[in-house]
């Protein structure tokens, strides 16, 4: 296992792109490029939680940073409603339920259950058309559990020597395109791809 803790926002990264988290991470420190309308929106809808002002309800945990020690794993929840046991991943617009969602709101599942917190109900809520999709707990879905667990140790022996990216949709997609060497849409490689 690393040393260093997974975050749990990078989950999510590396299942589109391994790479897009070197690019994030210096991103983070430099502030180099301009944000895309996903990222924009993506640190919108965290904000609320963030600033802890999302709910005025005493037992609503809103941004608190958690750690898992299992799996090593660093970030904030949305939010956690303690009486409930209802956590929250809050996302702008849902309009399909990837592995990554999931899987970061599995990593919070076990920071706050390892923090002593009774997690009852998992959910992602689609803020823009107020959805809410209920989510089994790892323990309910095993293939998803699995397929977790299998995310992690991919990004704990990831290595860039021998990565090769095989979507050209994420490339073109990506922000960080246009600064990647192991982008499909370069060079010789666009016109394998592409015909």
């Amino acid at each position: 296992m690393s040393e260093n803790p997974i975050s749990i926002s990078n989950i999510n990264d590396f299942i589109f792109c391994p790479v897009s988290i070197f690019f994030h991470s210096i991103d983070e420190e430099e502030k180099m490029i301009t944000r895309c309308s996903d990222q924009i929106n993506g640190t919108e809808s965290h904000k609320n939680s963030d600033l802890a002002t999302y709910s005025s309800k005493k037992s609503m945990l809103q941004g608190v940073s958690v750690y898992c020690e299992e799996y090593n794993l660093l970030g904030k929840i949305d939010t956690f409603d303690v009486e409930t046991g209802i956590l929250t991943e809050r996302k702008k617009k849902i309009t399909t339920i990837y592995d990554g969602y999931v899987f970061q709101v599995y990593a919070q599942y076990f920071a706050l259950s390892e923090m002593g917190y009774n997690v009852n109900e998992i959910r992602l809520y689609s803020m823009e058309d107020n959805k809410v999709y209920p989510i089994e707990n790892p323990y309910e879905n095993i293939i998803m559990f699995e397929k977790f667990k299998k995310v992690l140790d991919d990004i704990n022996t990831f290595s860039f020597n021998g990565f090769v990216q095989t979507n050209i949709l994420k490339c073109e997609r990506c922000i960080y395109e246009l600064l990647c060497s192991f982008s499909l849409l370069k060079g010789d490689v666009k016109s394998v791809y592409r015909t």
